[in-house]
C-alpha cells in the first residue's frame, strides 16, 4: 500500500492498462467530452485517438480546439501537424508547421523541430533534417530523436556516425530499469538490432 503514490508504480500500472486495453483512454475521453464539451476535453480525445494510431479522427478535434481559442496554442497546433503527418497529409502538415509561432519553451520548440525534421526527411531535404536532429538530440528526453537521427545517417551511408549515436542510446538504456525501458521499448529494440548489424559489418 505504501507504494501506491510511487511515480514508477503509477507508470507501470498505466502501461499495463494501455497494453491490455489500448482503447480505454479513448472511451474515457469520449465520455468526458459527452459530459462537458470543452476545449480541454476535445484535445484529450484527440490525444487519445492519436495514441492509438487514429489520426484521421483526431485531426478535426484538434482543428476545432484551435479555432475555439482566442490566442494561438502552439502545443495543439504541433499536435495537429503531427496528426496530419501521420495521416500522410505532408503538405498540410508543413503548412501548419510553417504558420506556428515560435514556442517560448525550449521543450516545445524541440518537439516542433522534431516533427519539422521528420517532414524534411520525408520530403528529401536530408541535410536540413540532419541539422535539426543533430541539434535536438542533446536536449530531448527519450530516444526518438536519437533513433531517427541514426536511421537517417544509416540511410545516407554514414554508418560510423550512426554507430556512435546508437552507442549513446545503448549506454543510456543500460542505466534504466526494465520498467523504464518499456516506455520506449520499440525504439530500444530497433536500436539494439541496428547496433548488432553495424557491429557485425565491422
Amino acid at each position: 500500500p505504501g507504494m501506491q503514490g510511487n511515480r514508477h508504480v503509477r507508470t507501470m500500472r498505466a502501461q499495463a492498462a494501455k497494453a491490455i486495453d489500448p482503447e480505454r483512454e479513448v472511451r474515457a475521453a469520449r465520455d468526458a467530452l459527452g459530459l462537458a464539451d470543452t476545449i480541454a476535453n476535445r484535445i484529450r480525445l484527440a490525444d487519445a485517438l492519436s495514441a492509438v494510431n487514429r489520426p484521421a479522427e483526431a485531426i478535426p478535434l484538434y482543428r476545432e480546439a484551435i479555432a475555439a481559442q482566442p490566442l494561438p496554442d502552439t502545443r495543439t497546433e504541433t499536435k495537429l501537424a503531427r496528426a496530419l503527418f501521420e495521416e500522410g497529409k505532408i503538405d498540410e502538415a508543413q503548412q501548419v508547421i510553417d504558420a506556428i509561432a515560435k514556442p517560448s519553451g525550449q521543450s516545445d520548440r524541440d518537439r516542433l523541430d522534431l516533427l519539422r525534421a521528420r517532414i524534411y526527411d520525408h520530403l528529401g531535404r536530408k541535410d536540413d533534417a540532419l541539422a535539426i536532429y543533430r541539434d535536438i538530440v542533446t536536449r530531448m528526453p527519450g530516444e526518438e530523436a536519437r533513433c531517427r537521427y541514426a536511421a537517417l545517417l544509416i540511410e545516407l551511408g554514414r554508418k560510423r556516425e550512426a554507430l556512435g549515436v546508437l552507442e549513446e542510446v545503448e549506454d543510456r538504456m543500460k542505466r534504466l530499469d526494465r520498467h523504464q525501458r518499456q516506455a520506449e521499448g520499440d525504439m530500444y529494440r530497433w536500436a539494439t538490432d541496428k547496433l548488432r548489424e553495424l557491429r557485425a559489418a565491422g
